[in-house]
């Protein structure tokens, strides 16, 4: 059945998610599965994915069947769709045997538009079974990058996806991912065994998204404070490379007056569920968590990410980062990173028997943090994609945030004759203390204090000095040896010494610099709030919540914050004008449209 005319899509669109128009490559991956195309589409997190292959479902006859990696995941979706108008179900192991029998009824009588299941479930003969029984219009693999064993989610049970060519012949498959490089894309063509696919890759950049990087002080655990001091009354997620340090900083966090909950997988199966629905349900802001959380989070008001450590490749990053801004509007990613998550991500790898692959992406990651340059240039060249914008002024660099070193060459060569002096014997805290003049115990021992390099960097800061080394070593000019981390020089640093290189080199933000740019950060926050009536905006927040408890939904799947934002600005005095507001269809004008002008009404300036 095809398909061609637009106007019925982008109607479909209006009547049941309240959209005027498309997102990027939304349109022409609709088209494609409406022509009855196999398909791969690639769009970032917030980029509309689940668009894709739901307004077709809507559209063609039959059900769509949609595969996905998470309980969590498919019940949100299902949910999200409810709300709009739209008849899916799932069936799962944590549904009971009654509830998955009358999702069986209903699918059986042709009344669902999409069904949810896992692949282990696909894959038994009685959901076969039953499918083969049915008109079924497509499959939909979402998470798709869980099929390969270069993407960063692999699951084995995705490898068996083949088989729904070989179970169901001449059946379309339609895989949709947000990350994905081009082994990955490659690997998910091949293993869903997809026919002459029609690939549509959206821009990886989320422009909506500002990252920074810093380097860690200490623990991290000041730093954490001040973002958060920054972000009150704000969802967002704090990431830790440790169970341990997600434990204590969420205790230390409640004991500073953040109201936090912890995610990872040493909690019980039930508390994990607990938190992670508290913070779906706007029950709590701020969840600290390892990177058992993540796929499935579909709160869409993430305004802040937080890394305490660093992440183990740019995959995982991405991923983690996009959690953030999910409606479009703009959201923080700080990243706090060392040389000690470096190095202990490389005990993890060695204790797992990581491939070289693998410390390759920790390297990339490093260098991502740790070499100054525009991070959504980064990003995007890093995904196989041109970044053509000259400054992005949405990351530290661009915003001019991080103090770049004109002579970098001269302290660089500084930094690798301090090096020489310990005959490339001792590791880069050592050698940042003589190169900064500190005499520390371990100084005295070794009569480093007597070397031609020592306090040679007297004028920066022993953290300054210690960030360039750092910097050296993302840069591969310096090179970390052994079990005691000993460093020395590589082939490029030994140009470097000659002047036949030229690094590139920062200083930390501090002293007055640091609290002019906090102020200047905090304006610009500010801002982005416009002519919105913020009185009005917690106000209709506050019944969305309401509204929401009573049906036991996530607040998003009411109306999600740009759909708040938009009702503060335009404040609609009728059902006919509410039409225009952004994310409002004809289901939730009618379930919704009358309380919240109501709502308008009494709290509207």
């Amino acid at each position: 059945m095809e398909i061609t005319n637009s106007g019925i899509i982008l109607d479909t669109l209006k009547k049941y998610w309240g959209y005027g128009s498309f997102l990027s490559f939304q349109e022409k991956a609709i088209q494609s599965i409406l022509d009855d195309n196999d398909t791969l589409t690639v769009l970032p997190t917030g980029g509309g994915k689940s668009i894709c292959f739901q307004v077709p479902a809507v559209i063609l006859p039959g059900t769509a069947v949609v595969i996905s990696p998470l309980i969590s995941l498919m019940k949100d979706q299902v949910d999200a769709l409810k709300e709009v108008g739209i008849e899916s179900e799932c069936i799962n192991s944590s549904q009971d045997r009654e509830t998955n029998a009358a999702v069986a009824g209903r699918l059986r009588s042709g009344a669902l538009k999409l069904l949810y299941i896992s692949p282990e479930m696909l894959m038994t003969d009685y959901m076969q079974g039953m499918l083969k029984a049915i008109k079924v219009s497509f499959f939909a693999i979402d998470e798709a990058h869980c099929i390969s064993h270069w993407g960063h989610d692999f699951r084995a049970e995705y490898r068996k996806l083949y088989l729904i060519k070989e179970i169901f012949p001449g059946m379309k498959i339609h895989a949709f991912t947000a990350t994905a490089t081009k082994e990955v894309q490659n690997d998910i063509i091949r293993e869903l065994k997809l026919k002459d696919p029609h690939v549509y890759l959206g821009n990886v950049d989320r422009p909506n998204l500002i990252y920074r990087m810093n380097r860690k002080q200490g623990d991290g655990f000041d730093q954490i404070v001040e973002i958060l001091g920054a972000h009150k009354k704000q969802a967002g997620i704090i990431y830790c490379l440790k169970r341990a340090d997600v434990d204590s900083i969420s205790a230390n966090l409640n004991k500073a007056g953040f109201k936090s909950l912890p995610y990872h997988a040493g909690l019980t199966d039930e508390e994990r569920k607990e938190n992670q629905n508290k913070f779906s349900t706007e029950k709590t802001d701020i969840i600290v968590a390892t990177i058992a959380f993540g796929m499935g989070i579909d709160r869409s008001n993430v305004r802040f990410i937080i890394h305490a450590a660093m992440p183990k490749s740019i995959e995982h990053y991405q991923q983690e980062t996009g959690r953030a801004g999910r409606d479009g509007l703009p959201a923080y990613c700080y990243l706090y990173y060392s040389n000690r998550d470096m190095i202990i991500w490389e005990f993890i790898f060695g204790k797992s028997g990581a491939s070289e692959m693998m410390y390759e992406k920790l390297k990339e990651m490093y260098a991502f943090c740790s070499i100054p340059q525009c991070r959504h240039a980064f990003l995007t060249t890093y995904f196989g994609q041109k970044f053509e914008v000259p400054g992005c002024k949405a990351c530290d660099f661009c915003l001019q945030e991080i103090d770049s070193i004109d002579n970098a060459g001269d302290l660089a060569r500084k930094i690798l004759k301090g090096i020489i002096d310990v005959r490339e014997r001792f590791g880069a805290e050592h050698v940042a203390n003589i190169l900064a003049g500190k005499v520390t115990d371990n100084i005295t021992k070794w009569r480093h204090e007597n070397l031609p390099s020592f306090a040679s960097l007297a004028s920066e800061t022993k953290f300054a000095v210690r960030s360039m080394i750092d910097q050296l070593l993302a840069q591969r000019y310096l090179v970390r040896n052994g079990e005691y981390f000993t460093i020395s020089l590589t082939e490029e640093g030994r140009k470097l010494l000659e002047g036949a290189a030229d690094p590139l080199l920062t200083r930390p933000v501090e002293g007055k610099k640091k609290k002019q740019l906090e102020k200047k950060r905090s304006k610009a926050m500010e801002k982005e709030w416009g002519d919105i009536d913020t009185a009005l905006f917690e106000a209709l927040r506050a019944l969305r919540l309401s509204l929401a408890d009573k049906k036991h939904i996530p607040s998003y799947l009411v109306f999600t914050d740009k759909t708040l934002i938009d009702l503060s600005k335009k404040k609609p005095k009728t059902l006919e004008e509410m039409k225009d507001i952004f994310g409002i269809g004809e289901t939730k004008l009618r379930q919704y449209g009358k309380i919240f002008l109501e709502a308008i009404k009494e709290n509207g300036k």
